[in-house]
C-alpha cells in the first residue's frame, strides 16, 4: 500500500468514527466505495443528521457540493421492491479535507417528500428546484420551490423512468393567437432499430 493510500484510509477511517460517534444509529454506514463513504439516513432524522454534518467540529461539512434525484424503480433491470424516490447529496468538508454522501429515500412513492436543506446551505436552492422539476420530489420547507429547466406549463416529471421519451405534449407557435400553444402529442411511438453495416471480414469472419 502506498503512502498516499495509506494516509487516505487513516482518514477514512477516522471519519468513520467520528460518524459514529455524532450519529450513532441515526444513519446506515456503507462500505467505502470510490474512496468514499455513504450514509442512508431516514426522512424522520435527515434535518438533524445533516445539521450535525455541518455543525460539528470534528465533521464540518460546510460544503454542499450537490444534491440529486434518483428514480429507483427498474433499478439495474431488475424489478424494485423498496422505496422509489431518494435524494442523494455530496458534502465536503474543507477543514479535514474529506467528502461524504449522504441518501435519503421518501416514504410516499406517489408524493414523494423531503425536507429542505436550504436553512443550512443556501447553495441548496436549485439543486432541490431542479430534482422537483425533474423526478417530482417536493422539499418541505422551500421557500420557491418552482420548476427551474422544464416550462412552467410542463407536465410531468421527465426524469422519472415511466416518463415517455416522446412527452405527452407537443408545443408550436399559432400565427393566428400569436403565441404558444400546447397540443396533444401527434407522434406515434414507436420502436427504432438501427440497421448494422460490417465490413467484408469482420471478426474474422468469411462471407458464405
Amino acid at each position: 500500500m502506498t503512502e498516499r493510500k495509506k494516509i487516505m484510509s487513516a482518514k477514512l477511517e477516522t471519519l468513520s468514527q467520528n460518524l459514529a460517534k455524532h450519529l450513532g444509529g441515526s444513519v446506515v454506514q456503507h462500505p467505502v466505495a470510490l474512496g468514499e463513504i455513504m450514509l442512508d439516513v431516514d426522512v424522520v432524522n435527515y434535518l438533524d443528521v445533516m445539521a450535525k454534518l455541518r455543525n460539528q467540529p470534528e465533521l464540518a461539512f460546510t460544503q454542499l457540493m450537490d444534491l440529486c434525484g434518483i428514480d429507483y424503480s427498474a433499478y439495474k433491470n431488475t424489478t424494485w421492491s423498496d422505496k422509489r424516490f431518494a435524494v442523494v447529496c455530496h458534502l465536503r468538508s474543507i477543514t479535514h479535507n474529506w467528502q461524504l454522501r449522504v441518501r435519503c429515500f421518501a416514504n410516499d412513492d406517489n408524493f414523494p417528500t423531503i425536507p429542505s436543506l436550504s436553512f443550512l446551505w443556501s447553495a441548496v436552492n436549485w439543486f432541490e428546484r431542479e430534482a422537483f422539476d425533474l423526478f417530482g420530489i417536493v422539499f418541505e420547507g422551500h421557500e420557491d420551490l418552482r420548476r427551474l429547466l422544464t416550462d412552467y406549463g410542463f407536465i410531468g416529471h421527465p426524469f422519472r423512468k415511466d416518463f415517455p421519451l416522446s412527452g405527452y405534449v407537443e408545443m408550436r407557435y399559432d400565427p393566428q393567437q400569436q403565441c404558444l400553444v400546447y397540443e396533444p402529442l401527434s407522434i406515434e411511438p414507436r420502436e427504432n432499430t438501427p440497421r448494422i453495416v460490417r465490413e467484408q471480414g469482420y471478426g474474422g469472419m468469411k462471407d458464405a
